[in-house]
């Protein structure tokens, strides 16, 4: 089935979330980044699968950017990608006590749509990294998570430090097509209604 707008559900998420754990697990992460607030839930729902027995749960450390600044009236409710992206907040590294320098760091957002976000997230936390340094030298290997990867153009390349092979995880990839998810909808009833009907509910397709 092809719909221009297609709705996910929370169950679809979690077991998304727990499909993709043991591949994330074997890296072995120090810390979660999510980027908010999409990044938020799929963030909090990994981290349960990534817990091992006799160790705390990942820190999930949270950053807030802005892309949607221009919305245009369209009739359709959607939102026109903007061109700027914005801090909104950040990691406060002396208060949180988080060194990003030698450590493995899994970011994490909904959906990699126009790459803008993540092209700037990443290039930003990179750089927080090689500040923390002793040689100056980028010593931390990140790793990108995305639920959903649009197969469409890209406004911005993926930084370099996340195309390394294996680096850039996404656990589907779709057409460029608007993708509802559940913590943006007024109605949730309807919305796992839809889900249900499209097939985005529990039973998600394994390839």
């Amino acid at each position: 089935m092809s719909e221009d707008k297609i709705y996910i559900s929370y169950n679809h998420i979690h077991e998304l979330c727990k499909e993709i754990a043991p591949k994330i697990i074997s890296l072995d992460i120090d810390f979660i980044i999510a980027i908010g607030g999409g990044g938020f839930i799929p963030a909090r729902i990994l981290r349960t699968f990534l817990k091992k027995p006799g160790e705390s749960s990942k820190k999930i450390f949270a950053i807030i950017l802005s892309l949607y600044e221009d919305i245009k009236t369209r009739g359709d409710d959607k939102e026109e990608v903007g061109t700027e992206v914005k801090r909104i907040q950040w990691i406060n590294y002396n208060d949180s006590k988080i060194n990003l320098n030698g450590k493995k760091v899994l970011i994490i957002d909904e959906v990699d749509d126009s790459r803008t976000t993540i092209h700037y997230a990443v290039n930003e936390l990179v750089k927080d990294a090689i500040n923390q340094s002793d040689n100056g030298k980028l010593n931390t290997e990140f790793y990108m998570f995305v639920l959903h990867n649009k197969i469409k153009e890209k406004r911005a390349e993926l930084p370099e430090c996340i195309a390394k092979e294996g680096h850039y995880i996404a656990a589907r990839e779709t057409p460029d097509c608007w993708i509802a998810y559940p913590w943006e909808s007024d109605d949730i009833v309807h919305h796992q209604l839809m889900a249900e009907k499209q097939g985005y509910d529990i039973d998600i397709k394994r390839d």
